[in-house]
């Protein structure tokens, strides 16, 4: 398993394999990756016939297998793409997506024993939190594909990531604001994306101040209650203890992480309501005011419960607030019976 300042360094010695696997968090910056391998295989004349795109989710592996094996076309290579590839998780979901799951899985792992020479197979699975794990399938296949996990931008590369973007979108940011906003933002591509543009459009063209960042940024701990969240979903309590020890660590106070919570299973069941009457993520996002690929995460999430348990989980964040407002007794107490009712 390498990183991408590796796979950087392979592909420009023209090192390819036939396969690349990528997993982590940031989709964004998987497709990225994905485009910088694609760009250094294909001629842009060519490209169109000799790339093919799959959804790892609804395709059977025969389909993606014959892409594969077809000649390219006035090219050496051709490029397969297959993403949300769901059979590369531990999980066996219902027994229908259980059987293709495990089906594709099997056969992905027979052709990487012969893979045909003139396609570059790229696979990808987005995991659904940051503290999710490379998969027991994905370590499986190491030493059959050049498998890339992808971690988050940091320091420097982060900085000069964001720096790209502002002065993409024709705006400069001096280091001082540009390590504050670096500092503040969700360490996600497609949210660091729109808060570059939501600031550019605020200041119109004058310089990013401070205070503009600090009072457009949203909170940064609300992609830890996301993570909180998602591990009662799974019923995993100590998980979920994990992030509210860490959220209280980094100084949140607990009214305001319940606050957050009940904002989230608010989201989530209104995000149930609407998938239930047909309403689009495009039109759930426009209603409640959330970046498109923040309500594709939530939809997911709300799929984990039910109508009813989202009401009574309400109900408990209503019952706990009304303790921690009207009692004395330990808050960090509360909170955490709270969280272990959520899950009962």
């Amino acid at each position: 398993m390498i990183n991408y300042v590796e796979l950087e360094k392979k592909i420009n010695k023209r090192d390819l394999d036939n396969c690349y696997i990528f997993c982590g968090s940031d989709e964004k910056l998987i497709k990225e990756y994905v485009s910088f391998i694609t760009k250094n295989v294909l001629s842009e004349d060519f490209k169109d016939l000799n790339y093919s795109k799959f959804d790892g989710s609804k395709t059977y592996f025969e389909t993606i297998s014959d892409a594969c094996e077809t000649m390219p076309f006035m090219s050496n290579k051709k490029v397969v793409v297959v993403y949300r590839a769901s059979f590369l998780d531990d999980t066996s979901g219902n027994k229908k997506s259980g059987d293709l799951k495990s089906k594709n899985f099997t056969m992905l792992n027979e052709y990487l024993s012969n893979p045909s020479p003139h396609c570059i197979l790229i696979i990808y699975y987005t995991f659904l939190s940051d503290r999710e794990k490379p998969s027991n399938k994905i370590k499986k296949l190491d030493k059959k594909a050049c498998v890339i996990k992808v971690d988050k931008l940091r320091g420097e590369l982060l900085q000069k990531k964001c720096r790209s973007l502002f002065e993409s979108a024709g705006t400069k940011i001096e280091k001082a604001e540009l390590t504050l906003f670096c500092a503040h933002v969700d360490n996600n591509m497609d949210i660091i994306e729109n808060e570059i543009q939501k600031l550019v459009s605020f200041t119109n063209g004058r310089g990013i101040t401070k205070e503009d960042i600090l009072k457009m940024l949203p909170q940064k701990s609300e992609n830890d209650i996301f993570n909180l969240v998602d591990y009662l979903s799974q019923k995993n309590i100590k998980k979920a203890l994990d992030v509210l020890n860490e959220l209280i660590f980094k100084g949140e106070k607990i009214p305001l992480i319940l606050f957050m919570i009940a904002r989230q299973f608010n989201l989530l069941f209104n995000i149930k309501l609407g998938i239930d009457s047909g309403k689009s993520k495009e039109v759930l996002a426009n209603e409640l005011r959330l970046h498109p690929y923040i309500c594709e995460k939530m939809i997911s999430q709300s799929m984990k419960f039910t109508i009813k348990a989202l009401k009574r989980n309400i109900e408990l964040c209503v019952d706990t607030e009304k303790i921690l407002k009207s009692t004395s007794t330990d808050d960090k107490i509360n909170i955490e019976v709270f969280m272990i009712k959520t899950v009962m």
